[in-house]
């Protein structure tokens, strides 16, 4: 059985981390694994299931039996949950609260990180998020830590929320992003760090494209 190609990327919060992977894998022809939309799926399941998002108990139990994959069809990303294509459940405000409860059960992570390894082996995959290239991963043929600084990933946040409408200062969001990184760093269970043999790149001062082109020159 061939080997399949695997791309990790690290790094904190609003480093622009999912753009330049679906990027990636668009070009690459990859299946860029979107984890977030696996939680999501996962907290679809545990809502099919009437699952109480307060009993930590009965959601480790019940994420067991949840199985959840990515594949293209007809060109799409499409998430599978036990084999429907849920993407057009995924976005709603219950399912993101129930995401954000389930997702610190330590069993869903597990649960999780079994999918995305299984799905990892068996095709072509770019993954972004926190702790890929040191603990989901640890065997990818690439990995990438992406930052910038705390100004610079502020700025990006400041003008996507100003198109939205959104009238927070540039310093409120920097507060927020430095806060965030000292969670991500300290927390226990899989924080972010770079990957010892992980290549840092640093986009402060680099365009999508050009961090895009880098990534791939990486893999060739």
């Amino acid at each position: 059985m061939s080997h399949s190609y695997n791309i990790a990327i690290d790094g904190p919060a609003g480093a622009g981390k999912s753009t330049v992977a679906k990027r990636i894998a668009r070009e690459l022809n990859y299946i860029y694994v979107d984890t977030g939309a696996m939680y999501r799926a996962m907290a679809l399941y545990l809502i099919h299931n009437q699952v109480d998002s307060r009993d930590q108990a009965a959601i480790a139990e019940a994420c067991r039996y949840a199985d959840i994959s990515i594949e293209y069809q007809d060109g799409e990303q499409v998430v599978l949950l036990n084999g429907e294509n849920v993407n057009a459940y995924l976005r709603t405000e219950e399912v993101g609260n129930m995401a954000s409860v389930s997702s610190a059960v330590p069993e869903v992570r597990l649960k999780l990180v079994e999918l995305q390894r299984r799905l990892a082996a068996k095709a072509d995959v770019v993954m972004d998020g926190r702790d890929i290239g040191t603990y989901v991963l640890p065997d990818a043929d690439v990995k990438i830590y992406l930052t910038a600084s705390s100004r610079t990933r502020a700025e990006r946040r400041f003008l996507e929320l100003k198109e939205k409408g959104g009238n927070r200062s540039l310093d409120e969001i920097e507060q927020d992003i430095v806060e965030r990184d000292r969670r991500d760093m300290s927390r226990e269970f899989a924080p972010l760090r770079q990957a010892e043999d992980a290549v840092l790149v640093d986009s402060s001062d680099m365009t999508a494209d050009e961090v895009v082109e880098r990534i791939i020159s990486l893999c060739r």
